[in-house]
């Protein structure tokens, strides 16, 4: 465990929970991962379905309602249906979403809707095939579109789709987005790009680690062509999302802005890592072991007790975002 501790103090919370299912991913996003990839945690070193169940039905009892599978990405993992069918029949969660770049999601969207998942936000930065080869650094935009028709089709909605906007790498294609959204009845939300990578020691990274466009000023550029977009109702307060319905067409978009307009003080989020470790905040190298007590034998209190653990670790403040201690791949978004 890391000896820095957060306050335990907390305005808002742990009510959501993102399990890491795997450090593996298929592209190679160029503000994200280098293109011969990453060190990767061995098989063994990686959480088993069942004591992945173990530790969401802890978070759960601990009030946690939502569960959102991620990765790397998480469609790698071999069996996935299976373990949504597991935590679908967990007592007392709510929510079980899952984020996906979509390159594998055509042929298992129907499979994981009978497993019991809720939804699907797939993450998608370019609607143009060369400029999704550069920045994936793969050419297969025509199957993340297949993917994205798949969960449609399967009910795996409201479906979201989450654009990082890069500065002259995609942020002229910010209305193609909100075209999308309209014509498909999606919600797109455009995120800030953040320093994923500290490029002193990670100099591999494609773009500057402080290159991002502000959302306030991709807002204005949106509605200078869309006109004045309402909020939309209902939102809870601090919520990372600001989404608005669009004056036009079904859709709705939304800013994500963790770097001009941080919500570090309303996260109510936990992460659990492939390899078994509770990080209670994305950006700070706070982690408790949680795998290390399962393989020993641990009952659920002694969960339950690791999991307090966590939330105690949680940071209290307005703004942490620096540069990661880790790949994205292996904290889960």
């Amino acid at each position: 465990m890391a000896a820095r501790r957060g306050r335990e103090t907390r305005l808002k919370p742990i009510n959501a929970l993102r399990v890491s299912v795997t450090d593996r991913c298929n592209l190679r996003c160029i503000y994200c991962m280098p293109a011969g990839g990453v060190p990767l945690i061995p098989h063994d070193e990686v959480l088993r379905f069942e004591e992945i169940e173990r530790i969401v039905k802890a978070a759960v009892r601990a009030g946690v309602t939502k569960v959102r599978i991620t990765g790397g990405e998480p469609l790698v993992r071999r069996g996935l249906p299976e373990l949504i069918e597991r935590l679908a029949r967990v007592p007392g969660l709510r929510d079980l979403p899952m984020t996906t770049n979509g390159i594998l999601l055509a042929p298992l969207a129907a499979d994981l809707k009978r497993a019991g998942l809720t939804r699907v936000t797939v993450s998608l930065d370019t609607l143009q095939p060369r400029r999704f080869a550069r920045i994936a650094g793969r050419p297969w935009l025509h199957l993340a579109r297949a993917g994205i028709a798949a969960a449609l089709a399967a009910g795996l909605t409201p479906l979201k789709i989450n654009v990082v906007i890069v500065p002259g790498e995609n942020d002229d294609e910010a209305m193609d987005f909100v075209g999308l959204a309209a014509a498909e009845d999606l919600e797109v939300r455009f995120i800030e790009r953040m320093p994923l990578l500290d490029r002193t020691r990670d100099p591999h990274c494609g773009i500057p680690g402080e290159t991002y466009l502000p959302s306030a000023r991709l807002r204005e550029r949106i509605e200078a062509e869309t006109g004045p977009l309402a909020p939309l109702p209902g939102q809870e307060p601090g919520s990372p999302a600001r989404v608005f319905r669009l004056p036009k067409g079904k859709g709705r978009i939304g800013f994500i802005a963790p770097i001009s307009e941080p919500f570090c003080k309303f996260c109510g989020r936990m992460r659990l890592t492939p390899e078994g470790k509770l990080r209670p905040c994305l950006a700070r190298d706070l982690e408790v072991d949680a795998k290390t007590p399962l393989r020993q034998g641990a009952s659920d209190s002694d969960l339950d007790r690791v999991f307090a653990r966590a939330v105690a670790l949680k940071p209290d403040q307005d703004s942490c975002f620096t540069a990661l201690d880790q790949p994205m791949s292996r904290i889960g978004g």
